[in-house]
């Protein structure tokens, strides 16, 4: 499991599929709140959770691919 307080806002998150998720806006406990204006999230809020993250280094690296995040993350308003 990867320590949450290695996320740090602006990273971008990738996919195991190496394509762009989204950028991070910041962490609320287990979930992960992407940027809103980043044109991968659609222009809207989308809370993934830590639980998706393989590991952190330049980028917040996630264990599916950007179309598996796509179809089960959450939006918020």
């Amino acid at each position: 499991m990867v320590d949450p307080s290695q996320i740090r806002e602006s990273l971008e998150v990738v996919g195991s599929d190496g394509a762009h998720v989204g950028r991070v806006d910041h962490v609320r406990g287990d979930q992960i709140e992407l940027a809103k204006l980043d044109l991968g999230s659609g222009f809207k809020h989308h809370m993934i959770p830590v639980s998706w993250v393989d590991h952190v280094d330049a980028h917040v690296h996630l264990n599916v691919t950007k179309d598996e995040a796509k179809a089960r993350w959450a939006e918020t308003h």
